[in-house]
């Protein structure tokens, strides 16, 4: 297992005038669904997710829980971030396909025997414009590096993209 320098993540670590996730109601723009930014995390934040057997869950079980799409993804040890979009319209319950998904990665052979995985919620933000996901992207890519897992973001395995979100 990986361990995190926590240092590197003070937005984990600070207060936040938010203690529970805010979840809006997902808007169209221009009759396509929004793109949202989302991070769930371990429970304890313990670094269970930077594994081969864990990214490879984590794919079949997104690949699987079709009613919304991932796009790219940064799988890092303790928490895990995604940017999706509904597949279909109107949109299915966000909360509702997260629950779907964590429960066939925690049934998987992976995490089978693991107890307590994931945090109840998630965090989950609205892009807004092409430029907002580009400059979202570019900031998460840099996550391994500043937790000094790696040295240059492209090394890092764990992260890719299941679907292409485009703007259009």
């Amino acid at each position: 297992m990986l361990s995190v320098d926590k240092s590197h993540y003070p937005h984990m670590t600070e207060k936040k005038e938010r203690k529970r996730p805010s979840h809006n109601e997902i808007f169209s723009v221009r009759g396509r669904p929004n793109i949202l930014f989302v991070t769930v995390g371990s429970k304890n934040r313990k670094p269970l997710f930077a594994t081969p057997e864990a990214h490879q869950s984590l794919k079949r079980a997104w690949m699987e829980a079709d009613h919304w799409l991932v796009g790219r993804y940064m799988i890092l040890p303790d928490h895990i971030h995604f940017f999706s979009s509904p597949s279909q319209s109107p949109a299915s319950s966000l909360r509702v396909w997260i629950k779907f998904w964590k429960r066939l990665v925690s049934l998987s052979d992976t995490f089978l025997s693991k107890k307590d995985l994931w945090l109840p919620d998630c965090w989950d933000t609205q892009i807004h414009n092409g430029q907002h996901y580009t400059d979202k992207w570019a900031y998460v890519r840099e996550n391994p590096v500043r937790a000094a897992l790696v040295t240059r973001s492209d090394e890092w395995p764990y992260q890719g993209e299941l679907n292409t979100l485009s703007w259009r």
